[in-house]
């Protein structure tokens, strides 16, 4: 099958993997421009932009589709069959989602109607959700509204990360696509209830406030990691938590209960084990404190 495939991070490469080594026709890749980054801000090419340069396919990086006819254009002569968009980060209009003989599948990590928007695998641990998934679905002009081809669920435990959750879901919409172009099933609408919005995560959402209870900081912990990660104020050094878990413990919130870096919370208490300074390695946190010892009562804000 003729396709164009459309996306940027990490989380689209193994279905790129899986067209190509399943000998489907990949015309074009489609993938966000290379930008800065790292400490020396160099430009780099997006995961997805690196990993068609290895395969030899050619790579396209618009900056915008929506008004620019010229990209649109370019779009539609590709003559495809299908086109796939998984994490690409840029809104397809109506005319290019028109122009592929069969339109246009989207790899959407939730169980859809649950979880529409940018962050649906960090919105369904910060919930307390017990279980997400890969839906594949055929799309429209909606903001991931269009009607579903397939499903496939997967547990969220007590322990599951978004790291967790994100390797799980980029081989599982690998696989599902796969079934897609060459199963038959009808689409099927959305249902109209259910439908709950994950917009895009920032830096800022990393904060804990440690007056929530421990059991939605603990969630806050593992759905921002890796990115944007949690931290909290120590003394006058912000201090990036990476792991955490639950804990017995009461006091007022914020304050240190222990050696263990145990923290109290609105309800509950959540264990610090995990910890990382500015420009320093993560290290466990009995590491920390022997270099960083509270005094009595010492309150993290």
């Amino acid at each position: 099958m003729r396709l164009a495939f459309m996306g940027s991070p990490d989380f689209s490469v193994p279905t790129l993997r899986a067209l190509r080594d399943a000998g489907h026709e990949i015309a074009a890749i489609y993938c966000q421009p290379p930008r800065r980054a790292g400490r020396g801000h160099a430009v780099r090419p997006c995961p997805m932009h690196a990993a068609a340069l290895e395969m030899g396919l050619p790579v396209r990086t618009p900056a915008r589709l929506r008004r620019d006819p010229q990209a649109q254009a370019d779009f539609a002569a590709l003559n495809l069959d299908i086109a796939i968009v998984a994490a690409y980060g840029l809104i397809l209009p109506q005319a290019m989602l028109d122009a592929p003989h069969r339109g246009c599948l989207n790899i959407h990590a939730s169980l859809l109607p649950r979880w529409r928007g940018a962050a649906p695998i960090q919105a369904a641990i910060l919930a307390g959700d017990t279980k997400t998934g890969i839906t594949i679905m055929q799309m429209d002009a909606g903001l991931d509204t269009g009607p579903m081809r397939l499903r496939e669920a997967v547990p969220i435990t007590a322990t599951t990360t978004a790291s967790d959750l994100h390797d799980t879901l980029a081989t599982l919409g690998a696989r599902l696509i796969l079934r897609a172009l060459t199963d038959d099933t009808p689409a099927i609408p959305q249902p109209p209830e259910g439908a709950s919005y994950a917009p895009k995560l920032e830096r800022t959402d990393g904060k804990l406030d440690f007056f929530q209870p421990a059991i939605a900081l603990d969630r806050r912990v593992r759905a921002l990691n890796p990115w944007p990660g949690t931290f909290c104020q120590f003394g006058d050094i912000i201090l990036k938590i990476l792991t955490a878990e639950l804990a017995p413990g009461a006091g007022q919130p914020g304050t240190i209960l222990d050696d263990a870096l145990t923290v109290a919370c609105g309800e509950g208490a959540l264990r610090l084990t995990r910890v990382q300074l500015p420009g320093r390695a993560a290290q466990p946190a009995d590491s920390f404190l022997r270099g960083h010892t509270p005094p009595p009562g010492k309150v993290l804000t």
